[in-house]
């Protein structure tokens, strides 16, 4: 099943959202900063993005479907990087101060002004056509775990080991294009727990306890993560009960998952029984949510919100979340998007910088820039997570 009903507002944001929602955490800034002066954290951020541009602008190049593209890709990355410098030199242009949102706002727009609608259409096309051929692998290895707790745990590790393909990072870019990424590698190089926050013993705890009535999963990448990574976890949830909603973007925004492709790559997988892998898919449902960025992933349960940047969802997803029992989010990685300078530490560090909170709702943060992950480790970027039953 699918939607793509009317947009209206999350009925659980506190109204009026437009002075009580703050869709970012990072500090980026304090009151006493000069307003006129760029801090440490936007610089660092404005420089995550500049690195950024290169591999951007080598996917623009080559985008089929917009004329004279190489000479545009040119023109969007002088236009983008004039755009950031900016900013650095005064943070409130452009409708600053910068924050991730906004910056990856400018770089949409900027690209979009241009004709480039979606230039990771290639590579999103071929990184899912592999990972369509290795799904029933990878469920067959999961199904083959007797133990629960321990299927559990390897579904999570798969979440973590399929976000890897994340091209908003420059640096998994780079490795990307001059290695490739393979999912099961990824999986066996992921350390050991326990992870920097790691609650997913109180996870397997609940999951062993009860059946939730519903959750609702927001997907990110497209290829081995949502494929090999969050499928197989939404399976699982089925088998165990529940409804789940997969909500994914309205619009193509680097090599995120959007509404139309998930529908089209869940129609694949399906047998001709409609059923994934043997397990009925009538409690499956697709939702359009609303998004046309890569940042916009949020933790609800009551309501509490992280790096989102949209606050329309459509009917569909709202009237879902109204009765909802839990509402389970898998955050992974949009938040930022790159490894800052530090890929040389090798992909044991991913998974050092990975974040699980569960609280009838589960939060998986795999974080793609050293930063973030180490202001979330030593608590200096706010998290909080609300019950409501």
């Amino acid at each position: 099943m699918e939607s793509a009903s009317e947009m209206v507002a999350f009925p659980l944001l506190t109204t009026p959202i437009e002075s009580n929602y703050r869709a970012c955490t990072i500090p980026y800034r304090f009151p006493s900063d000069n307003p006129r002066k760029a801090t440490p954290a936007e610089i660092a951020w404005i420089d995550l993005f500049l690195n950024s541009i290169p591999s951007f602008k080598k996917r623009a190049e080559t985008d089929p479907t917009v004329p004279d593209a190489n000479i545009k890709a040119e023109v969007f990355a002088q236009r983008y990087t004039e755009i950031l410098e900016e900013f650095k030199k005064d943070p409130e242009s452009h409708g600053g101060p910068p924050d991730c949102i906004l910056l990856c706002r400018v770089r949409e727009q900027v690209l979009r002004e241009l004709g480039f609608r979606d230039i990771f259409k290639k590579v999103k096309d071929e990184e899912n056509a592999k990972a369509i051929s290795l799904f029933v692998d990878v469920v067959n290895l999961n199904d083959a775990i007797e133990d629960e707790g321990k299927r559990l745990e390897n579904l999570v590790r798969g979440i973590f080991a399929g976000n890897i393909f994340d091209l908003g990072s420059a640096q998994l870019a780079e490795v990307f294009s001059r290695d490739g990424m393979s999912f099961l590698a990824s999986c066996q190089n992921l350390v050991s727990r326990p992870w920097v926050i790691d609650d997913l013993d109180a996870f397997k705890l609940q999951w062993g306890r009860k059946s939730w009535k519903k959750a609702i999963i927001f997907v990110d990448n497209s290829g081995a993560d949502i494929i090999l990574g969050i499928l197989p976890f939404a399976r699982e949830l089925l088998r165990h009960g529940t409804q789940v909603v997969l909500a994914a973007n309205d619009l193509p925004s680097i090599n995120d998952m959007t509404y139309p492709e998930l529908v089209e790559i869940i129609s694949k997988l399906k047998d001709e029984h409609g059923q994934l892998m043997g397990v009925d898919t009538s409690n499956l449902l697709v939702a359009n949510s609303g998004n046309d960025l890569p940042v916009r992933k949020s933790v609800i349960f009551c309501i509490s919100w992280y790096y989102i940047n949209w606050v329309m969802v459509s009917h569909f997803n709202a009237v879902a979340a109204a009765i909802i029992i839990l509402l389970l989010l898998l955050l992974l990685g949009k938040g930022v998007v790159g490894l800052w300078k530090h890929i040389g530490l090798g992909w044991g560090v991913f998974a050092r910088h990975t974040r699980i909170v569960m609280v009838d709702g589960l939060r998986t943060k795999f974080w793609h820039d050293i930063w973030c992950g180490d202001k979330s480790s030593q608590g200096l970027i706010p998290y909080s997570v609300h019950t409501w039953m």
